[in-house]
């Protein structure tokens, strides 16, 4: 009976793995379902879409003729190369980010380090302070800007009046318009790279800075040697989310001056919104592209600068 039975066993077939794993599969996929296929209905399909747009000369009165609509190549994206207010905008956006990214990440690694060796009982209200701009509306943030930065009657010009001081024109002088934006921009963010920053200083073991201490370092040397190449990780982060955010600025100058004075303000997200606005719709995709592409340049070269750290 044993014998038999074990010829039997021998010659039963054994369990497949490709059924469970097939199995497991469609489960899998099952539950990722409804998150696929919102992201290709209202994700990746419009971007296809705009790429598609982006070589056609679909305009606004084209929308209820399609047919009329002809594929013209590389058309869009020479006008929008070589259109002078995309280059304005260009320079103006290439200034904020060069400017602006650097500024901000200063001013929030220095309230972060500030915060981290301050009093601990008074570390929770500087977080809530200076993180309140960054929960605030940028909108909001930028209508209370405007009437600081205004020429007439605004506070900051009221103050300096006072001291018998003839303030500029803060947004309606084209020397000064982007760079008080800047100013604006960087005390708004200052405070979410604070957080991030305040995060990294505190994954530093306090070990070393006694170590150094004691071998004589002072402050700055224990900054330069011991923070900075133990924060670059976060660096890189801060550095490529501030980066991508100032790349794409448009509420600040949509609110506080329109672009202007004489273009002075002009960035690239809102010169493709008022392409958008008139009906250009080709040139408009096209120059959204410009932007994404932009975006992962500064993004790669981001990366590159740290590659040897992280």
């Amino acid at each position: 009976m044993t014998g038999r039975t074990d010829a039997l066993g021998a010659g039963s077939p054994a369990p497949r793995a490709g059924g469970s794993r097939s199995r497991d599969a469609l489960i899998g996929w099952s539950f990722a379902a409804p998150f696929v296929i919102l992201f290709l209905v209202f994700m990746a399909g419009p971007i296809l879409v705009a790429l598609v747009t982006s070589f056609t000369d679909l305009r606004v009165t084209d929308i209820r003729n399609p047919l009329a609509i002809e594929f013209i190549g590389i058309e869009n994206y020479l006008a929008v190369l070589g259109d002078e207010r995309f280059q304005k905008a260009a320079a103006n956006t290439a200034v904020f980010v060069l400017v602006g990214v650097p500024l901000t990440m200063v001013l929030g690694l220095a309230a972060a380090v500030g915060v981290n060796q301050g009093f601990a009982r008074l570390r929770t209200v500087f977080r809530v302070g200076f993180y309140l701009p960054v929960v605030t509306s940028i909108v909001a943030i930028a209508v209370v800007w405007r009437l600081l930065l205004g020429t007439d009657v605004g506070l900051i010009n009221a103050t300096l009046s006072i001291t018998g001081i003839d303030g500029p024109g803060w947004l309606s002088d084209e020397r000064y318009a982007l760079w008080s934006i800047i100013a604006m921009a960087a005390w708004r963010n200052l405070g979410f790279l604070m957080v991030i920053f305040l995060a990294g200083l505190q994954t530093i073991p306090r070990d070393l800075y006694e170590a150094a201490e004691m071998d004589g370092a002072n402050r700055w040397q224990r900054f330069r040697g011991i923070t900075v190449p133990l924060l670059r990780p976060t660096l890189l982060f801060a550095a490529v989310i501030t980066g991508i955010g100032y790349v794409q600025f448009f509420e600040e100058v949509f609110v506080m001056t329109q672009g202007g004075p004489l273009n002075s303000t002009l960035s690239l997200a809102l010169y493709a919104y008022r392409q958008f606005s008139f009906g250009n719709y080709g040139h408009t995709a096209a120059t959204a592209f410009v932007l994404f592409v932009a975006i992962a340049a500064l993004t790669f070269a981001q990366f590159r600068a740290f590659r040897s750290e992280t």
